[in-house]
């Protein structure tokens, strides 16, 4: 807690210095997002937390100069979805946020409201090159979850930059035990969610009750339903993936988001021709379940290639190991995605599934969440060299890197409460 308490501290402290301050990393291999693709031998400049110009032209006069030579330049890692900074310890539910299985509250929960920036995990997945999440909680009694959020991975307390992004939904096995055992019942009380946040407030009774939501739970999923803020459904099979894809004929206003989508190569067409993006995990291979026999490797090119845009994320490693998204893109690479669609997966894709133009990619105008690597990210022996969010180098220390280097000589004397008496 200390840690991050001096680190949003400094933060604030040098913000004002540093965003008025001119930046300019030159040298370097710089990966762009853009119709500009990779250049060689690249300069990125930065001025009061914006991309100013990305080129091969010379640094500013009086810029302070980066030198890149031989590095990587690229955008911040955008995490499609994460839980860090909802759970210290999942086994120990005082400091576990991640879900409210015992409230009588769904839709109008906020992750915001339970996100703690002194989390240890920020920084861990700070210093792997990862600058913003989306922090979706898990759904609690029923099929919805609340509202997801948009964090930067400073550790200031100012961290949440936008609230109210997502909603998230569970269907195909787990909704269909959540609704009472079966598919049908977990379409049947989705869609009068739907149906009832439509009809607030006049289809309620005097006693403030839908069919199925209370009047402040249909008014929490209200701006879902009218296509404000989009649904994010974990659905695995084809057969439940189509199924989701009639809410478009169904709600025309709905936006969706597929989660999972471990079978969507098998309507990877339906999905592209639905316009819905999905975020997919590139590692699900051996199936643990009837949902997900058709898993395959090769799920995240076969979607690409068909048009569909991929996000990729790990749901299971969401709290810790966020910045495993790296691996996930570099697995996907070594079956069949192309280099530039699986960066732009943990990237400019999860900015524009949440509407951030602005994030993701190197571009004039852009937040500067920028990343300079000794290698190829995508490679897994490569790291970052520094990482700056909104144009501020950020600390490349955790908790893990300072009991490292702590313990690292165990020969040399340490504090007398660590030796034996």
């Amino acid at each position: 807690m200390i840690r991050n308490l001096l680190l949003a501290a400094t933060l604030l402290a040098t913000a004002p210095c540093a965003l008025a301050q001119t930046v300019a990393i030159t040298g370097g291999r710089v990966v762009t997002n853009t119709s500009q693709g990779i250049i060689e031998n690249g300069t990125v400049v930065m001025n009061n937390g914006r991309i100013v110009s990305v080129g091969t032209g010379a640094a500013p006069a009086g810029a302070t100069v980066v030198d890149a030579k031989g590095k990587w330049i690229t955008p911040g890692l955008f995490a499609a979805l994460s839980r860090i900074g909802l759970a210290e310890l999942d086994s120990e539910d005082s400091t576990n946020n991640t879900s409210a299985g015992r409230s009588k509250f769904q839709t109008s929960l906020r992750a915001a409201d339970s996100f703690d920036p002194d989390n240890t995990a920020i920084a861990v997945s700070r210093i792997e090159g990862v600058t913003r999440v989306a922090l979706v909680e898990g759904v609690g009694d029923g099929l919805l979850s609340g509202y997801g959020a948009l964090a930067d991975t400073t550790g200031g307390f100012n961290s949440i930059f936008a609230r109210d992004v997502v909603m998230y939904a569970e269907l195909g096995e787990s909704g269909a035990s959540s609704a009472g055992g079966s598919r049908s019942a977990a379409w049947t009380w989705l869609t009068t969610a739907i149906d009832d946040a439509k009809a607030y407030p006049r289809g309620f009774t005097e006693d403030g009750e839908g069919d199925l939501l209370s009047s402040k739970e249909a008014l929490a999923f209200k701006p879902v339903v009218e296509g404000r803020v989009p649904l994010m459904v974990e659905v695995h099979s084809a057969t439940d993936i189509l199924q989701v894809l009639t809410l478009r004929q169904r709600e025309a206003k709905m936006k969706l988001i597929l989660l999972g989508a471990t079978e969507g190569w098998r309507v990877a067409s339906q999905i592209a021709a639905a316009g819905v993006p999905v975020i997919v995990n590139s590692l699900t291979n051996l199936p643990d379940r009837f949902e997900e026999l058709g898993a395959t490797l090769e799920n995240a090119a076969r979607l690409s290639a068909a048009g569909v845009k991929v996000a990729i994320a790990d749901p299971n490693e969401a709290t810790h190991n966020t910045r495993l998204i790296q691996q996930l893109a570099g697995n996907a690479v070594a079956n069949g995605m192309s280099w530039a669609e699986a960066f732009a997966a943990i990237t400019s894709v999860p900015a524009s599934i949440y509407g951030r133009s602005d994030l993701g990619s190197l571009k004039s105008g852009a937040i500067a969440d920028v990343v300079i690597w000794d290698g190829d990210p995508l490679e897994l022996m490569s790291s970052p060299d520094a990482v700056y969010i909104a144009g501020i180098s950020t600390p490349m220390v955790s908790r893990q890197t300072k009991l490292r280097d702590r313990y690292l000589n165990l020969d040399e004397d340490k504090p007398q409460a660590y030796e034996r008496q």
